[in-house]
């Protein structure tokens, strides 16, 4: 989790909204990346879709089992629906997401039976994931 908050240092330091994301396969991270709306104009360059794309190009195949994404905030319906079509077998999120969380906050995709088999562990280093975005909207505000 601490690799994906440096990520999502990275998109605070540009302007994104922070979110950082990585996937691991066998213990190395394999794609890196953080939300990049603004900059891409493209409202899908969420974290989560930044490093499920980059895990593709890295297997050459959209199919990413026994891999393990984690993410410093609980994924929105679009990128909890994206994970479980990738294969990934676990993901690690920070802090919860009360207003569009689609794991355990609004709309609880995991407990579907569709998800059936896949981990998921929430509230990692969630106090260090909740800051930065606290920090970031805070600042927006002034």
């Amino acid at each position: 989790m601490e690799q994906a908050l440096k990520e999502a240092n990275k998109a605070y330091l540009k302007g994104e909204v922070p979110v950082g994301a990585v996937l691991m396969y066998k213990g190395t991270i394999i794609a890196r990346g953080y939300n990049r709306r603004e900059s891409t104009h493209d409202i899908t360059s969420h974290a989560e879709i930044e490093v499920l794309r980059k895990g593709g190009q890295f297997f050459k195949n959209h199919h990413l089992q026994d891999t393990v994404l984690y993410v410093t905030l609980e994924p929105c319906p679009m990128c909890f629906g994206a994970i479980l079509q990738s294969g990934v077998s676990a993901l690690v999120y920070g802090a919860t997401d009360k207003k569009i969380g689609a794991v355990e906050s609004y709309m609880k995709i995991a407990e579907f039976p569709t998800s059936k088999g896949f981990q998921v562990i929430g509230g990692i280093l969630e106090k260090e994931c909740r800051e930065i975005l606290q920090e970031f909207f805070k600042k927006l505000r002034l």
